[in-house]
This record gives C-alpha cells, structure tokens and sequence, in this order.
C-alpha cells in the first residue's frame, strides 16, 4: 500500500520513521512518501520537503514567513492529489496537519489516520469538531487522553508511548554493553571509566536538561545553576546540550551563569542524555518529553520552567489552560509526583529546596520514586509503533472500507 505521511519537526522525524519501520514489517510491499526529515527519508521514504523549510514557532516567525509555509501547505496538498496514496498518516504538527486533513477529506476518498494526536486537552478544545470531521482514525500515545476524546463521543485507539520504547531500548542496549564488559558492566569501574571519558570526575551526578530551544536555555540553565550551586562540592553538574544548539551557545549562557552567581561551573554532554540520566542523582528538567524519560529511568526530578512576565503567565495559564499540570509525569498519573515550578514560582531559591527534598535523605525522594511506578504502569509496555502500525493495516486491508468517506 502507499502511505504517505507528515511530521513538522525534530521528535515527529522520529516517530513517524520507526512508525514507518513497522508498517513495512506488516505490510512488505508498502511504499512511503512524506513531508519530513531525514529519518523519515532514511525509512525509504520519498522526501517532498522537509520539515526546516517550514519550522517556525511562535507568533511574529509565523507571520513573517507566512507565504512559505502557505507555498508549503499548497505543494503538500497538490503531491498527495498527485500521488493518490491508500492513506494520509499525520503525525503531531496540528497547526499544519488539521489544515491538510480538512482538505483531503473535501477533495478525496483518502482515509485520514492521525498518529500522536493534538494536545487539545490542553487548550484549543473547539479542535475537537475539527477533528471529529476530517481524522477517521486517531492514534493516542498518552492513556489519559482516552477518557477525554469519549467524553466528546470519539473513541480513539491508546497504542503506548514511544518515550517508553526508546528507553526500553536504550536500557537493553546498556544491558547488553554491560554483559559484553563482564562484572564491570553495571558497577562503579564501568560507571567511573564512561565519566572520565566525558571529562566528568566520580563525584555523583544532578542532570540539568534546560530546554531545547535558544530562548528555554538562556531563562532556565542560570537559574539552574544559582539553585545548585551549594551542592558542587558534594555533586557534578551536567547538562544534556540539546541537537539544535552549538557548544559556543552553551559555553556563553554557563559564562553569564559565572558572572552572576560566582560558580557557574557545569560540564555539557552531547547525544548522551539517556546514558546521563542513568547515571545521575537527581535532575532540574524543564517540561516535556524530558520529564517523561527521566521518570523512566528512575531519577527524582524538580520540574522548572522560567518565563518571563511570570505573574500575568501564571493567570493566562488558570484562564486558558484545562489541566492542572504541565509535566507529562503528573498529567499521565493523574497526581502530582513531581513538583513544578512555572512561571514566577521558578527561583533559585524554590528549585534549591525542592533539590535538596529529592537528593538521597531528603523527603520527598522516595515517594517520588513510588510514584514513578505508578506512572510507569499506566504507560504499559513498548511497542507503540508496532501496535500502531497493526491498527492501521488491518483497518485499510478491510476492503470493505475502501471507497468510503470515513472509517469506524
């Protein structure tokens, strides 16, 4: 079968490839062609465009590059007409796929799957008709999601996390590595020999993971760093350098740390945050998937996010946001685990006292732990793509549907 599918950043290449990598494992004949990044086209996939043609975030960004992504959105609706594909798989990206689902399902008999769906739990709910009218079959990766879309009378499928899955596998990789460096493998020798490797020294480690983007680093890591800094005697900090951001960044943003608050001392890893967080403490993470994997891997965390203009944030978000978290740890289990600190509620010196609850002694450490069980067990096992990938072949191999508007 052709499936054609579309992702518009980074985390949605990465889905949407090992999606793909499981489709061809139900369906060996299948034949991809998509609108996204190179791991996508690593998947055999035929690449339009990618997704950095049309990455803008933001407001101003958006308006100012208003007529490429509009030349964008035009080139994606006239390939898939061109191509005729057995199904339009989009993944997150809402602001761009919506637009591309309400066309298709004007102009063709294309069936629509949606896979990783809008977080309109969060805010825009009137998307919910939107997506009533054009999605025909929409694939969930968070369990609480379930509840809410049958509450608006539209069942969805919960096909697992794949946060879950990269973690399982980077732990049976470590297992393997492990086995392969005999009695060593998971004890202090190996431990001590892969820190030194990074220029670290023995002391235990607090992970800082301050965000992904130019603006979430510059308002976080100082304040990280300020928050931490009593405890550099006892502990090394490191932070995760997210992908998208070079090390001179880094080295300028930690050098402002240093002028400000005196020791701005931090190591930066690359390309090692899961290997980091196995081997850390405790961690300062700002929210996102980041919250999910440290969870994952068993490490209490303090959930911190500046912004700027705190005070009239924090009543934006009591207005206009329908959940009472921002983490996805808390949000899936339902119950604050982690704590958060938004907004104004992020300073040094509330991060600092959150820390020191979640460092060995301190009260809050273990509880958090327990409650990482619990979040853990509502996720479910691995194999999101695999269950995702078997909905969606058995759904388009039924012939019966073949020609209809819509699907069940």
């Amino acid at each position: 079968m052709k499936y054609y599918l579309i992702a518009g950043e980074a985390s949605g290449d990465l889905h949407a490839s090992r999606l793909m990598a499981a489709l061809r494992d139900e369906d060996p004949e299948a034949c991809f062609r998509c609108f996204g990044g190179d791991m996508m086209a690593g998947q055999g996939g035929e690449l339009v465009q990618h997704y950095r043609d049309l990455a803008y975030m933001g407001f101003l960004p958006v308006l100012m590059h208003l007529p490429t992504i509009m030349r964008g959105m035009k080139r994606c609706r006239e390939d898939i007409l061109a191509w005729q594909p057995d199904v339009l798989i989009l993944v997150d990206y809402p602001g761009f796929n919506l637009k591309i689902a309400r066309y298709v399902k004007q102009h063709t008999h294309i069936p629509v799957f949606y896979y990783i769906s809008p977080k309109i739990w969060a805010w825009k709910e009137y998307r919910i008709k939107d997506i009533k009218r054009d999605v025909d079959c929409l694939l969930s990766i968070l369990p609480f999601e379930v509840p809410f879309y049958e509450k608006h009378h539209y069942p969805i499928h919960y096909v697992g996390n794949p946060t879950v899955d990269e973690v399982d596998a980077f732990l049976k990789e470590q297992g393997a590595r492990s086995k392969g460096q005999g009695a060593r493998g998971k004890g202090q020798g190996a431990r001590g020999k892969e820190q030194h490797d990074n220029g670290l020294d023995e002391r235990p480690i607090i992970a800082l993971l301050a965000g992904s983007r130019k603006q979430e680093v510059h308002d976080n890591l100082s304040r990280m760093l300020h928050a931490a800094e009593p405890y550099t005697k006892d502990y090394q900090l490191v932070l995760a350098a997210a992908p998208g951001l070079d090390d001179e960044f880094y080295r300028e943003q930690i050098q402002t740390a240093k002028a400000k608050w005196q020791d701005g001392k931090c190591s930066v890893v690359r390309d090692q945050t899961l290997r980091l967080l196995q081997h850390s403490t405790a961690a300062l993470v700002t929210s996102g998937t980041a919250t999910l994997e440290t969870a994952l891997l068993r490490v209490p965390q303090v959930v911190c996010y500046y912004i700027k203009a705190g005070r009239l944030v924090s009543l934006a978000r009591r207005l206009f946001l329908k959940v009472p978290f921002i983490s996805l740890v808390n949000l899936v289990a339902g119950e604050e685990i982690v704590p958060e600190l938004v907004a104004e509620q992020m300073t040094p010196q509330n991060v600092r006292r959150h820390l020191a609850a979640i460092l060995p002694g301190g009260n809050a450490r273990e509880a958090q732990l327990r409650g990482y069980e619990r979040m853990a067990t509502l996720l479910g096992e691995a194999g999101a793509p695999q269950r995702a990938a078997k909905i969606i072949v058995k759904t388009l191999s039924n012939s019966s549907l073949k020609g209809e508007d819509s699907l069940p």
